[in-house]
């Protein structure tokens, strides 16, 4: 089906930043708006970091965060330079000046668990991946380049983004997964920009992929009623020209189209499929 002929409801996580003027704001990076819409074909809709303004208490937080989910046809989880805070996994307090967004950390992870239990299709890049994680029962590594044996995964912080996002090391795709049904390939090249990765797999995640150093590339939720992937590198850089970005992206779209057209008439239905 042509993607413009029913475009879907994508929720765009974003994060809450100081402003330089006393006050805060609210920031998505365009490059994750326009593959909402170019990759995906749907019409982005910010989703703010405002749980700790829903009523000050978890139930207020949950119930206005569902409400939101029955808008929406899928989520996409961005990543960001701030690192989830290690209270909700049970790790050791971050260094002074690490980044952090508790205003995110409140919106997203019960966003996570409710959007895989509602069967609203999800897809996390970078911190995203790390937020699924960790709203299932994961845990992380604050500093993946200070793991023994592990590679430093950081980016080059080129004023250059082609330079950044550049292909930056493989990754070998579990036989049999859900990537690898996607791509139909046992080893990609992915781009890397993270510090923080993956350390213990949530109990309800399912490895998908690894760095050649054994870091976390990808996982699913197999028990999710529709599409659940996460993924720590960046698909959504160049994604229209990356062949590989595409068919996660179709992906993705397709399991947001189907949920479309079911809010829909039968006829949008039987079109989407």
């Amino acid at each position: 089906m042509d993607r413009s002929s029913l475009r879907p409801l994508v929720g765009v996580t974003a994060c809450l930043k100081e402003n330089g003027r006393g006050g805060w704001h609210h920031t998505v990076g365009d490059k994750y708006v326009r593959a909402a819409i170019h990759a995906v074909g749907g019409l982005p809709v910010l989703i703010p970091a405002i749980g700790p303004e829903l009523g000050g208490d978890e139930k207020a937080t949950i119930e206005a965060l569902d409400r939101l989910l029955d808008s929406l046809d899928g989520v996409l989880l961005t990543g960001s330079p701030s690192n989830v805070e290690p209270h909700h996994y049970g790790g050791n307090q971050s260094r002074e000046g690490t980044a952090h967004d508790p205003a995110r950390d409140a919106t997203t992870l019960p966003l996570i668990r409710h959007s895989l239990d509602r069967g609203v299709p999800l897809f996390a890049i970078c911190r995203g991946a790390q937020e699924v994680n960790v709203a299932l029962g994961g845990t992380l590594h604050q500093l993946v380049h200070e793991v023994e044996g592990r590679r430093d995964h950081r980016s080059p912080k080129s004023p250059d983004s082609d330079i950044n996002y550049a292909p930056a090391h493989d990754i070998e795709i579990v036989d049999g997964g859900v990537l690898h049904r996607l791509l139909g390939e046992h080893r990609v090249q992915v781009n890397s920009l993270h510090a923080q990765g993956v350390d213990r797999l949530a109990p309800r995640a399912r490895l998908e992929a690894v760095a050649e150093d054994g870091q976390v590339e990808a996982f699913s939720v197999p028990d999710a009623p529709a599409f659940a992937l996460a993924l720590q590198w960046h698909p959504e850089h160049r994604a229209l020209e990356n062949p590989v970005s595409m068919k996660l992206f179709d992906a993705f779209a397709a399991a947001c189209r189907s949920r479309a057209a079911a809010r829909f008439s039968p006829s949008l239905r039987a079109a989407a499929e």
